[in-house]
């Protein structure tokens, strides 16, 4: 086995486990069932939590989320973050039911607008501190607090997630509140790696939640995930990971399974010697299954998506598929085409530009249509 020192990161309880401090990196997953379906969630979760799952997340953005929510609680005996949207005030009414509670900073800003995002954190702190609850400060690349976006150049994603992320932690410390720790996401897993790397020399001891946002299906998304997990954790850096994989809801137990393995692997001392993800060819991104996508068919779109576009794997094109309203608008922003699903229809988008939205059963070729037109200009 590979001796790898781990970083000096402070203990954070979240229920029955502590991550930080030397504590076996604990692996997690998120439900991917409706979170109102009371029963389905409960089956889900169970299924999780056999295949070893250590913390289960589940997304609450209405008052009939946090009902369920309560309800789903009472029935599982399982470690449950709460995946917290705009709706930040939620907090207190499914606090009492989870062990921690998940906040991302940029999403502070789209409810209570004329509320300094402080006061909505002193809120969540207040919370937390009542109820016997951890906090992950949650940064992804697609959704940074737009103060530190404008501050940067358009080509440095990095440099908002790490400022937001340390302000953050700042904040919590001011209000004297230590139990949490950062998570800072990205698709690509060169820039997870250096952002969490960038991070872990300025703050060491606050535990990192370590995953590649929309990784997509397996086994891409396996090998995504395990790139940067082998050099991140390789340096000793990260306390709790997740595997995030677009697959149906009766699959979610293998996000468990591969994060079992990668750790296996990485303590073994069976890893990569260097970063080596190809962006010389198609690269095909999707979000996790989760329970904020607005319609299942998104599943067996992304599988659609990947099936039609094999023909491209030559060229270096970037097609990302989005499950909801939450990750579809800002994270495919980057992308050379992408797909966001709504309830009955696709929204398309050449980078930044909509292209329109199209029903589920006509998408396909109108992304073919964009897909070859975009080669067309690779080979002039």
């Amino acid at each position: 086995m590979t001796t790898i020192k781990r970083n000096p990161t402070r203990k954070v309880s979240i229920g029955s486990i502590a991550i930080g401090a030397g504590n076996p990196i604990a692996v997690q997953s998120m439900t991917a069932t409706k979170t109102p379906n009371v029963d389905a969630t409960v089956e889900q979760i169970q299924q999780l939590s056999k295949a070893g799952a250590d913390i289960i997340r589940i997304a609450v953005d209405s008052k009939k989320d946090a009902a369920a929510l309560k309800e789903i609680a009472a029935q599982v005996d399982a470690n449950l973050s709460v995946d917290l949207q705009e709706n930040y005030r939620l907090a207190s009414v499914v606090a009492p039911h989870v062990q921690k509670l998940r906040y991302n900073p940029g999403h502070l800003y789209h409810h209570e607008r004329d509320k300094p995002w402080q006061e909505k954190v002193e809120f969540l702190v207040q919370t937390a501190r009542e109820h016997d609850c951890a906090i992950r400060i949650g940064v992804n690349c697609g959704s940074v607090d737009p103060e530190k976006v404008n501050k940067y150049d358009p080509k440095d994603s990095i440099s908002p997630m790490l400022e937001s992320a340390l302000e953050h932690c700042r904040y919590l410390e001011s209000l004297d509140f230590e139990r949490f720790c950062v998570s800072l996401k990205d698709s690509d897993p060169r820039k997870v790696i250096e952002v969490n790397q960038r991070f872990a020399e300025q703050r060491p001891d606050i535990p990192l939640h370590l995953g590649v946002t929309e990784a997509g299906m397996p086994p891409e998304g396996v090998i995504k995930t395990r790139m940067a997990f082998e050099q991140i954790i390789g340096h000793g850096i990260g306390d709790t990971i997740r595997v995030s994989l677009t697959v149906p809801n009766n699959r979610k137990h293998e996000e468990i399974e591969a994060g079992r393995s990668i750790l296996n692997d990485i303590a073994a001392g069976r890893v990569r010697s260097v970063v080596d993800f190809n962006t010389n060819e198609l690269n095909i991104i999707s979000c996790p299954s989760c329970s904020r996508v607005e319609n299942e068919a998104f599943v067996d779109l992304a599988a659609q998506v990947k099936e039609m576009s094999a023909y491209a794997k030559p060229y270096a094109l970037t097609i990302a598929v989005m499950g909801c309203r939450v990750n579809g608008p800002g994270e495919t922003d980057d992308a050379d085409l992408g797909l966001w699903c709504a309830p009955n229809f696709v929204n398309l988008k050449k980078g930044t530009e909509s292209l329109g939205a199209y029903p589920y059963d006509e998408i396909l070729p109108r992304l073919k249509q964009e897909l070859d037109a975009l080669i067309a200009t690779k080979q002039s």
